[in-house]
């Protein structure tokens, strides 16, 4: 299958990254993980570590620091945060590998990253998530109805990269959904995580639990959801998965219920720890002041509470 399909670099070695790494390569991808610092020295020392059904496992992986722009790949997967995109970009600007993925999520538009990697450009987003604990994987897979690793050409086209692309995750069992409109799928998607993770991360302060079991929590999140589907909405972005759709027709009392189902989760409580509540911060506010550019543009004043 590496002969077919050829080589992957996955460049970043974080929740999502240490995921598609361990995939591909249990499916017999050639695969090499691009990682620094401290995480690069543990996975050059003990392999990619995951926690499977309570055992902790190790698989050997491929591990650079440093890129050649020579050093050439099918297809590069950048599993970075939204904050860190175009530094992570500029980092491969001068690669010549030719299909650049961007796992990341995206409330603007991709003018910025095409004037850094230009058609090489392809937009996708994770179907999974997780998190990583003194250097073990712990991955959370959620059923494909759920999510799916989602990917596209920018213009919709299913082109011959599109379909090998989707080859790569079927032979690796990862389930994935070609999408003709990417910059709406990532806009509605950061719509939903700016709504939830704010509410739990306001003025640099990490909510604690009591109190996000309360329904005050949870009507945070209905009202600004619906607020910022909405001025999406107005700003021409087709609400992508549809199933939001319902959010704007639903009574909040239904959607106050779901959210305090949902704030009462071990995904929340996972959420509201220190070290990831940090990290997610600096993301959900660049996504958030970049969307109120976005819809700026596009003549939309949103209520961003």
């Amino acid at each position: 299958m590496s002969n077919e399909q050829g080589r992957i670099l996955i460049f970043g070695a974080g929740v999502i990254g240490s995921m598609y790494a361990m995939k591909l390569i249990e499916a017999g991808f050639d695969v090499t993980l691009f990682a620094r610092s401290n995480r690069y020295i543990s996975l050059r020392k003990h392999g990619l570590r995951y926690k499977e059904k309570g055992t902790v496992r190790s698989i050997r992986v491929n591990v650079i620091d440093t890129l050649e722009n020579d050093d050439v790949y099918d297809y590069i997967f950048v599993t970075v945060r939204y904050d860190r995109s175009e530094s992570a970009l500029l980092t491969l600007q001068d690669n010549q590998s030719k299909n650049i993925v961007t796992m990341i999520s995206n409330s603007k538009g991709f003018s910025s990253w095409l004037d850094i990697v230009g058609d090489r450009l392809l937009p996708a987003f994770p179907g999974f998530g997780g998190q990583i604990k003194d250097g073990v994987l712990h991955a959370r897979f959620l059923p494909k109805f759920i999510a799916a690793t989602a990917f596209g050409e920018i213009n919709g086209v299913v082109t011959e990269r599109i379909e090998k692309l989707a080859t790569i995750f079927k032979t690796a069992k990862l389930p994935c959904d070609i999408k003709k409109d990417m910059q709406a799928y990532l806009i509605t998607h950061a719509v939903s995580d700016i709504a939830m993770l704010s509410v739990l991360q306001s003025e640099n302060k990490i909510m604690d639990q009591e109190t996000a079991k309360t329904r005050n929590a949870a009507r945070q999140i209905t009202l600004i959801l619906k607020a910022h589907l909405k001025a999406i909405q107005k700003a021409g972005v087709s609400i992508d998965p549809p199933m939001l759709k319902m959010v704007l027709k639903s009574p909040n009392l239904l959607l106050d219920l779901f959210f305090m189902t949902w704030l009462r989760t071990k995904m929340v409580r996972d959420m509201m720890l220190p070290d990831y509540a940090n990290h997610a911060n600096h993301e959900i506010v660049q996504l958030r002041n970049d969307l109120i550019k976005f819809l700026s543009q596009n003549g939309i004043k949103s209520e961003m509470g």
